[in-house]
């Protein structure tokens, strides 16, 4: 669907259900080139917002009530903004309420409002529709009601809404991407202070392609959460003995090796791989900005083998596509994106060989685990913004 479809779509549901002239906005979804599972260590991250959107259409309500309604689950949900607390099973329902209890705690905001979203992003791929919804929300209401909200506290509204409501703890990558965005750039951060730089991305004869294994993974499950634990522990060892040393991230090998004896394997492993990720960031910048494709292509698939030996985050479905990439001289480089355990593959291929390789990989997918994945061209695009109707 074009975004101008998306968009009409969005004010025409508003239309059906509520009275009034909503603010809308239009809220990218992000991809990270590379710095997987660095945000959390106060690592470098290198990412992207991309043509994908949820739109957040709203206005302001005479009822005593508020509610939001979302076009892709045909569900809504009444918001007391008296009594603001997590629904069991709340699925989206917890993302939007938590965003309103941040809101309402920082601002004091007793004016009701009517809400409608939805949008292309697809959910569980990796695209971080959450921080979109999340921070389109917050962003609509500040904008709705002249709250003063800048950015970096829409920002952590969005980020406690994800901890506390939906129970992922997050680090602060998706919601600042989505915020400072800007076409064809992607985002050097530095997630120790959220000091960055946008870095121009043009890949010239090549595309990034995105392939979803539509398997379905759920970050709010222990995984995630246990990969952060593990952080933790590896760091708090490393800093007794090297007490300047800031964040895990910023432990050197050699650092990590002089405490391997008090590790397990496993944090052992975690660690490690956050050190060598962090590097990788770094060397793929270099090559961006030394325009050489190749380098920064090897530097996607060595990600990929440490997201899969070291930090066990990957799954069959991801690895079979990262190693048909792997046999294709037109795709440069490849690599499980986001969390982990399901969602896309990124992909940087060959402009004039992208129908032959999806082609290929479909069969091959088809016949090996019985499903479809989804293909996904996409642009790098501005950061959240309201639109202008």
């Amino acid at each position: 669907m074009m975004n101008n479809d998306l968009q009409n779509k969005i004010l025409k549901a508003f239309e059906e259900r509520y009275p009034g002239f909503p603010v809308l906005i239009k809220s990218p979804g992000r991809i990270n080139l590379i710095g997987e599972h660095t945000d959390y260590n106060e690592g470098f991250v290198f990412p992207a917002t991309i043509d994908k959107y949820i739109y957040v259409a709203v206005a302001k309500s005479d009822n005593r009530y508020s509610s939001a309604y979302s076009i892709d689950f045909d569900e809504s949900v009444k918001i007391d903004l008296n009594k603001l607390e997590k629904q069991k099973n709340g699925s989206w329902k917890n993302y939007v309420i938590g965003v309103v209890s941040g809101i309402v705690e920082k601002t004091n905001l007793s004016d009701n409002f009517n809400l409608v979203f939805g949008g292309d992003i697809p959910i569980g791929a990796g695209l971080s529709s959450s921080a979109a919804l999340e921070n389109g929300i917050a962003f609509g209401l500040n904008s709705l009601f002249n709250l003063g909200l800048s950015s970096n506290e829409i920002m952590n509204i969005s980020i406690e809404a994800e901890h506390n409501f939906a129970g992922v703890n997050c680090g602060v990558m998706d919601q600042f991407s989505n915020l400072n965005g800007k076409k064809n750039n992607a985002i050097l951060l530095d997630c120790s202070d959220l000091s960055y730089k946008h870095i121009p991305v043009q890949f010239d004869d090549y595309q990034l392609l995105l392939i979803n294994t539509n398997v379905k993974h759920q970050l709010t499950d222990s995984p995630y959460n246990q990969r952060k634990q593990s952080c933790k522990t590896g760091f708090e060892i490393i800093k007794k003995h090297f007490p300047s040393v800031s964040s895990l991230s910023r432990t050197t090998i050699n650092q990590l090796n002089t405490v391997k004896a008090e590790l397990t394997e496993e944090v052992y492993n975690r660690c490690l791989y956050v050190i060598e990720e962090n590097s990788r960031v770094q060397s793929a910048r270099k090559a961006l900005e030394e325009r050489n494709w190749k380098e920064f292509g090897k530097q996607l698939f060595a990600s990929h083998k440490g997201l899969k030996e070291l930090y066990e985050v990957s799954c069959d479905e991801l690895d079979f596509l990262v190693d048909l990439a792997k046999q294709e001289p037109v795709v440069l480089g490849s690599r499980m994106m986001g969390g982990g355990f399901g969602g896309c593959t990124i992909n940087l291929i060959e402009k004039k060989s992208i129908d032959r390789f999806i082609n290929k990989v479909k069969l091959e997918y088809l016949n090996k685990y019985g499903l479809n994945p989804d293909f996904y061209s996409v642009n790098i695009t501005d950061g959240i913004k309201t639109v202008k109707l």
